[in-house]
């Protein structure tokens, strides 16, 4: 009797089972306009048939105006539930950040701020059925919360005034901090409640060289955080796969991930991380999705460049099991469509599927 697409999917990622390697990737809008054209079909998910779909709560808009935290704002600002600004840029889907928050002095500041309500400020109600409706298509079911904690900090705050408080002011820091963890514990309780296999979790925390804060303070501020939020999610579905997302170089903290409950490392940059050697050291405790640079072969590689690093990736980060394929990030314009189409047929092509 033949396998279905989601015991496939859960044998392969808790590394039970070698051979089958799910793929998945991201197009940004003018590449999803490519896709359009060169297919006719609306949703590539399904069009090139894969594993796993994303279920997202949507926040309700919120009567309040955020506009009074900052001291000018030209043009228009969109808010999302959070407070935090963004206005269009002049470069494809990118926007600009405003932080609300940048100009805060006292932790009374801070308990003032309407930070969201995790019940009554988004549409739970929907999430099971939309859950339930994917798993009868027999498709792997996936919460995205990713900017878990950390990344939602420094969007209210901005980076460099949040970075200081965690250095100078600490009270002011944790503060701000317990509260959005409170909010994504919450988050997670109900995403796990409603039935999903994965949680995606995670927070941009290092550049391509190293940690963007030393280990030590990781270890100080996010680990213990984070682990609240897996827990919460855990205390609800025992068996919920906890997929954890930070470009860069995180090396320093794999240990640490592993320790308070992470089961999958995503994007796992390979121009700024030895792959194979990383599937050598953790792969018996941890799996891996992504592992193909969109700085590199994706962008600038030949197909038979992205051919050939997919056959790489699949038979060695592949061995064993334990691995999703996809590029690092979403695939930006500058990606030829070949090495898109190069990448599907790779899978396909040393897969078993």
């Amino acid at each position: 009797m033949s396998l279905t697409k989601r015991e496939k999917f859960f044998g392969t990622v808790r590394r039970q089972m070698e051979g089958y390697v799910p793929f998945e990737f991201e197009l940004c809008p003018s590449q999803l306009e490519r896709f359009k054209q060169k297919t006719g079909a609306e949703d590539y998910r399904s069009y090139y048939d894969f594993p796993m779909r994303y279920v997202a709560v949507r926040p309700y808009k919120r009567n309040i105006d955020f506009r009074k935290y900052f001291d000018r704002l030209d043009g228009e600002v969109v808010f999302n539930e959070w407070g935090v600004g963004h206005k269009k840029g002049t470069l494809e889907h990118f926007t600009r950040m405003l932080h609300p928050m940048e100009s805060f002095q006292s932790l009374e500041e801070f308990e003032r701020y309407p930070y969201p309500d995790p019940v009554k400020d988004y549409g739970w109600e929907e999430i099971p059925e939309r859950v339930d409706q994917l798993k009868q298509q027999d498709l792997v079911v996936v919460a995205p919360m990713a900017t878990t904690i950390f990344e939602i900090a420094w969007y209210l705050r901005g980076m460099e005034r949040f970075m200081i408080d965690m250095l100078t002011a600490p009270e002011l820091a944790s503060y701000h901090m317990d509260r959005i963890t409170d909010i994504r514990c919450e988050c997670a309780r109900r995403y796990a409640y409603a039935g999903v296999d994965i949680l995606h979790v995670g927070d941009d925390v290092a550049t391509q060289l190293d940690m963007m804060m030393s280990p030590e303070l990781w270890r100080k501020y996010l680990k213990p955080r984070l682990k609240k939020v897996i827990d919460a999610a855990r205390e609800v579905k025992e068996d919920i796969i906890i997929d954890y997302h930070s470009d860069g170089n995180v090396q320093k903290i794999i240990p640490d991930l592993i320790e308070i409950g992470v089961d999958i490392l995503n994007p796992v940059q390979p121009e700024c991380m030895d792959l194979v050697g990383l599937k050598e050291r953790f792969g018996d405790k941890l799996s891996f999705r992504g592992t193909i640079g969109t700085q590199t072969v994706m962008p600038f590689g030949t197909p038979e460049e992205v051919d050939e690093v997919c056959r790489e990736m699949i038979q060695k980060v592949g061995k064993g099991g334990g691995f999703i394929l996809a590029p690092t990030h979403v695939i930006e314009p500058e990606v030829p469509w070949e090495n898109i189409e190069a990448m599907i047929n790779a899978v396909r092509k040393y897969s078993k599927l």
